[in-house]
């Protein structure tokens, strides 16, 4: 049973990974737009942090910790989110180098808090919000899971598979109402990127420039709202244009 109690009529959003980042921004562009977040992470201080933000200015929120790696922690996320209207599925990590370099149990890692939660919370979610006949999951795919880059072949891999399920999974819960979309950004300044290899990166994109982390933000709380009601089964590109040629 869900312990998460917002007010009468609100709709609930759930985001991983959302006490910095992309995440964070999401989180607060959720809230402004009306949901009740849930703020997921492991860092209890900065998950208070971003839940004071968001009451501070109105809004409705609680921090609940699980390691997503773990699925019976991932099992208690998602009984403690009760019925979710809105699951953003970004949490995760990178890894970048050569190929023989990657050790197997990174390269486990990789894809165990990259796609395997994603693929279970979603299991646990998505069938409510489909007898519920509403529901709108957002995935945090990566321009890498589109195009080829030197050292990003598992991490790559991790954000092509997101692509992949938001397909499949489209077919499996859209004729229930249930929106499921992937946006793969380029380049973002967050506070766990080098920013100099974020510059560089931002100078190969046709706007010749890194995004912001609340540009990505945006577009997720787009996908999120009643104004993206025709669209699911996509990958949005939020790259500056580097994917486009």
């Amino acid at each position: 049973m869900s312990d998460f109690n917002p007010p009468a009529g609100r709709s609930v959003a759930l985001v991983t990974g959302a006490t910095n980042g992309i995440g964070r921004d999401v989180a607060l562009k959720l809230a402004e737009q009306g949901h009740a977040v849930l703020v997921h992470g492991r860092d209890e201080s900065r998950g208070a942090a971003v839940v004071k933000q968001i009451t501070e200015a109105g809004g409705t929120a609680k921090f609940i910790a699980a390691d997503l790696t773990d699925l019976e922690a991932l099992n208690g996320l998602a009984a403690a989110a009760g019925d979710v209207d809105v699951l953003v599925n970004n949490a995760g990590f990178s890894w970048f180098g050569p190929t023989a370099d990657l050790a197997a149990d990174t390269f486990d890692a990789l894809f165990a808090a990259n796609v395997r939660s994603a693929y279970y919370l979603t299991a646990a979610l998505a069938p409510k919000m489909a007898a519920r006949g509403t529901g709108s999951i957002i995935n945090l795919g990566s321009m890498v899971g589109q195009i080829g880059l030197s050292g990003s072949a598992a991490y790559g891999a991790t954000k092509a598979a997101l692509a992949a399920l938001t397909r499949a999974w489209a077919a499996e819960f859209s004729p229930s109402g249930v929106r499921i979309n992937t946006i793969a950004p380029g380049p973002a300044y967050t506070a766990g990127a080098a920013a100099d290899r974020i510059a560089a990166l931002g100078k190969t994109t046709l706007l010749d420039r890194a995004a912001a982390a609340d540009e990505i933000a945006d577009v997720i709380a787009f996908l999120a709202s009643p104004q993206a009601g025709y669209i699911t089964g996509a990958l949005i590109p939020a790259d500056g244009g580097r994917t486009a040629v």
